[in-house]
């Protein structure tokens, strides 16, 4: 990035709201639209992920979307959860009942320890009780919320629609697709069956299914007119902000050796196109971050000196042409996941997380992904007025 977009960034920063208030309120979104708040896991910047009262949370808070990560029970029911391991997520580990379920099992080739769905009827799993995962958030409500199905999710979907006048969607995400597969409980028929026993099986329903395997849609594409949606990960992104690229699981057990990286060019998102309506690119490949460098140590160094580094020690980089090149092809583009800590923040954005959501937006992204749907909406608000 040049001096000039820094230094205009900065001020822009100092002056948040009356240069937004006086600004032609503009979204070069695909469809001209304002672009779409997406409740990351529900309300999850305030309570813990996945939950009924997360989901009713961010409704309240404004979202558009909310968004059920979703796993299979040993019995083959659908429930909300980030993992399939469930000893980040709930208080399992503190069960002696369930001490012999914990074991390690192979998760898209990786070894995990914990407590995995499969092992656990729903029956069970309504035992358990949803915890904050992260450990910089509030835990007041740890022990407090059930684990909810993804009926459940649907059923107050329904429910919140009705009683605010307004078109609540539902995202869900199939997570680790092949795995489950591989273990005989499939997400993709109970997945489309639900939606279809709730009239949400048409392409013209608020509801986007997404997935970080290309397989997985592809199979849904047959079974559904629902809006698709291909997830792009990373491992980490390089000290000169460039990415760090992993290979999506549904390749590795295929032999295609092409990165998530790959097909963000304009041939991959062609290829995107043949079975997705849209891309949920992890947010640096859009606008990505540098470090200045350690000469000592040859990595990122602690700029502001408070003895971690962070996105706080970043500058942002020029963006990427990802969301011009998929707009071209009528992909939407919903990257993830904006967060308000200052650690999540590069410095141009001087703490302000409106800063961030501003210069997404300036890219024209059609939806962002957010633990904190207040924020987003504030944004929003601001370019609107």
């Amino acid at each position: 990035m040049n001096n000039k977009i820094i230094i205009a960034m900065a001020v822009s920063a100092t002056l948040a709201a009356p240069a937004w208030a006086a600004e032609k309120p503009v979204f070069p979104t695909l469809t001209g639209k304002a672009p779409l708040v997406i409740a990351h896991r529900g309300a999850s910047g305030y309570m813990p992920d996945h939950t009924l009262e997360g989901y009713a949370k961010a409704i309240e808070l404004g979202a558009d979307f909310i968004e059920p990560d979703l796993v299979a029970t040993k019995d083959g029911v659908l429930i909300a959860r980030h993992e399939p391991n469930l000893k980040d997520t709930t208080d399992v580990a503190k069960r002696p009942e369930f001490a012999s379920r914990k074991r390690t099992m192979k998760v898209d080739g990786n070894d995990e320890e914990g407590w995995f769905a499969s092992d656990f009827t729903l029956a069970e799993i309504k035992t358990l009780r949803a915890i904050q995962p992260r450990g910089d958030r509030s835990k007041v409500f740890d022990g407090q919320f059930q684990v909810p199905t993804f009926e459940e999710v649907l059923a107050l979907r329904e429910a919140k629609s009705k009683e605010t006048g307004r078109q609540i969607g539902v995202y869900p995400e199939t997570k680790h697709p092949t795995y489950h597969q591989q273990l005989g409980l499939g997400l993709e028929k109970p997945l489309v069956a639900l939606l279809q026993q709730y009239k949400l099986n048409r392409k013209d329903a608020p509801v986007f299914i997404q997935s970080f395997e290309a397989a997985n849609l592809k199979q849904l594409r047959k079974l559904t007119a629902n809006k698709l949606v291909y997830l792009l990960d990373a491992n980490d992104v390089r000290p000169d902000g460039s990415i760090d690229a992993n290979v999506p699981y549904d390749h590795v057990v295929a032999g295609d050796k092409r990165t998530y990286a790959d097909m963000l060019t304009p041939a991959g998102l062609k290829e995107i196109k043949s079975f997705a309506d849209g891309i949920g690119p992890w947010k640096p490949y859009l606008l990505s971050w540098q470090a200045m460098v350690d000469p000592k140590t040859g990595k990122a160094a602690d700029v502001d000196g408070d003895k971690v580094v962070d996105q706080r020690d970043m500058t942002l980089t020029e963006p990427s042409d990802v969301v011009k090149n998929a707009h071209k092809l009528g992909l939407l583009v919903h990257p993830y996941t904006f967060r308000n800590e200052s650690k999540h923040l590069a410095a141009n954005f001087q703490d302000s997380p409106l800063e961030e959501y501003r210069a997404y937006f300036a890219l024209g992204v059609d939806g962002v992904f957010t633990d904190y749907t207040d924020t987003a909406v504030a944004a929003r608000r601001l370019l609107q007025k």
